[in-house]
């Protein structure tokens, strides 16, 4: 007489991870890369960040809305400003390390070469906007502005070719 045959049981484990457990700061402590603004990458990003400033603080000083070409300058020196300096703040606290999702390489290169591209428009769009008779008493920080963008996009270009 033939036993009857039993189901086989099968186990079967899953685990779920949500994606805010591979940032938990519960278990790890607050990572800070003391040497990293002695190396060339960390020097030429805080050139991009004191340029950047420069270029905005100057024509922000100014009455810039009388030129409408100022303003285009003025979006991307800041927008570029703010992203440099969270860039920063990434390598310093060695995020990069605790998010290995993101393609950081690639990241970096797409932002450095938009940056090269726009703020070189910038830098040509304030050049040619600068004229001493259009507003003498402006004049000066104008052509300082202008003078600093023309340094930034070679500032992020230069951090680029240094991290590959």
């Amino acid at each position: 007489m033939e036993e009857p045959q039993r189901a086989r049981s099968h186990t079967v484990t899953t685990t779920a991870s949500s994606f805010a457990e591979n940032f938990s700061t519960t278990s790890s402590s607050f990572a800070y890369d003391r040497e990293f603004l002695r190396t060339l990458p960390g020097l030429l990003i805080v050139a991009e960040i004191v340029l950047g400033l420069l270029v905005w603080t100057l024509i922000a000083g100014t009455e810039y809305f009388r030129v409408p070409a100022f303003g285009w300058v003025m979006f991307v020196a800041v927008f570029y400003w703010v992203l440099t300096v969270f860039f920063l703040i990434i390598y310093i606290t060695m995020t990069y390390t605790r998010i290995p999702q993101v393609p950081w390489t690639t990241v970096g290169l797409c932002f450095n070469g938009s940056a090269f591209v726009l703020y070189l428009s910038a830098a040509i769009v304030d050049a040619s906007s600068v004229s001493p008779e259009r507003d003498s008493h402006n004049f000066n920080s104008w052509a300082a502005s202008s003078f600093f963008a023309f340094w930034s996009p070679s500032a992020m270009l230069e951090t680029r070719i240094s991290v590959l």
